[in-house]
């Protein structure tokens, strides 16, 4: 495992575990046993930097379990955020922390962010309600060793939240498809001219990277003379930046951790050649053909009041033009179609407050329509429908 270090010259591994997306039992739960292994698979390989967040359902309980049964917190380093979106007083803010500790059984945070911030606006109302002094006296007593955020939105607004306070580190939406777009390439040199560590989450784009290239793209990674995964190819465009410190990587099979931290192993600044640079061009313009809408199914636009399941419509449309039309339209089907609680793009009714959460600043509501119209033609309505009366018929 390659390290890289933080501001305190500390060493983080270079793959770190993002623990938003652990496996599921049969009860909806988290499978806690492959968890586990997939936990320690990591640790056992270097990987010292776990991330979680307040909201990440039973997230922080399994992994705070998890530490302590295999006895390596004060080998590891637990990342986790303040809901600050949920903060209305100075008295929550601490109830949360508190809570954290408890479900995380420590009695301190290694790396705290403040989750999601969007608009310089959600930290200043933070600042109205003392988090400075808060974070000075958490410091201080030793509960929390860096502080840092987590940002959706654009470079214009990253900066000047990286300039708003002295963070200890970033954590940024990035890849090669999002260059341009959230913080960006230019968000990160900013952090990098500052000397604050850059933590990167989706650099697969929510799986998209890997699980909807369209057929050119796939191509094109099959003929890599370095014999090169799609997820390598994306991994190691990352790690040759300098200014980033951490991946995290939502590993939730014993196989993708090992492929992981092999790569995580010898992947170096300055390691990609113009023909490496050349071969990601190539793929991203493949991509951006064929995408319709670019959601990275993060999830910031859930739950909709109406029950509509924004991120799979989205999914399913975009695999109808990365795969083909029917594969798009059969998962959608699968996935939507036969809830026998209804969640179709129909059922919205413009309130905008998925838009409003959306890092991607997608035109959701009109988008939602758009999807239906292609994923729902006429056969496939009456399909569902047929499908439906059958499945849940009395």
């Amino acid at each position: 495992m390659k390290y890289r270090k933080n501001r305190n010259g500390e060493e983080i591994s270079a793959l770190g575990f993002g623990c938003m997306r652990f496996q599921k039992n049969a009860t909806g739960g988290i499978d806690m046993q492959k968890a586990n292994d997939q936990i320690m698979r990591a640790f056992e390989q270097g990987v010292n930097y776990y991330d979680t967040a307040y909201i990440y359902s039973g997230s922080e309980a399994a992994i705070g379990e998890i530490f302590e049964k295999n006895n390596i917190r004060d080998k590891i380093n637990i990342a986790t955020k303040l809901p600050q979106y949920l903060i209305a007083s100075r008295e929550a803010i601490d109830k949360y922390f508190k809570e954290q500790l408890s479900r995380l059984r420590t009695n301190y945070i290694d790396y705290y962010l403040m989750h999601m911030l969007t608009d310089i606006e959600a930290w200043e109302k933070l600042k109205r309600l003392g988090i400075e002094d808060w974070i000075a006296e958490k410091k201080a007593s030793g509960e929390i060793r860096n502080i840092g955020f987590s940002f959706h939105g654009n470079s214009d607004m990253f900066i000047e939240i990286l300039n708003a306070y002295d963070w200890d580190f970033c954590q940024i939406q990035y890849n090669y498809l999002d260059e341009v777009s959230q913080a960006g390439r230019k968000g990160i040199e900013a952090a990098g001219e500052k000397g604050i560590p850059v933590i990167i989450m989706e650099p697969l784009r929510g799986g998209k990277l890997v699980n909807l290239l369209p057929e050119k793209a796939k191509r094109l990674i099959a003929e890599d003379e370095k014999h090169r995964t799609a997820p390598e190819l994306a991994f190691r465009w990352l790690w040759d930046q300098p200014q980033v410190t951490c991946i995290l990587s939502g590993m939730n099979s014993l196989e993708m951790v090992d492929e992981n931290c092999r790569v995580a192993s010898d992947a170096e600044v300055g390691d990609f050649t113009e023909k490496d640079f050349a071969l990601i061009e190539q793929i991203k313009n493949s991509i951006n053909e064929s995408m319709k809408v670019g959601c990275t199914g993060c999830g910031y636009c859930m739950p909709c009041p109406r029950g509509v399941d924004i991120p799979t419509a989205f999914r399913c449309y975009n695999t109808m033009y990365t795969e083909n039309k029917n594969s798009g339209r059969w998962e959608y089907m699968q996935t939507i179609g036969l809830q026998k609680k209804p969640a179709l793009p129909t059922q919205c009714i413009g309130c905008g407050k998925c838009e409003s959460h959306c890092p991607q600043h997608i035109h959701i509501i009109e988008e939602l329509k758009n999807a239906d119209k292609a994923l729902r033609p006429l056969p496939y309505k009456v399909a569902i429908w047929a499908a439906s009366k059958f499945l849940y018929r009395k």
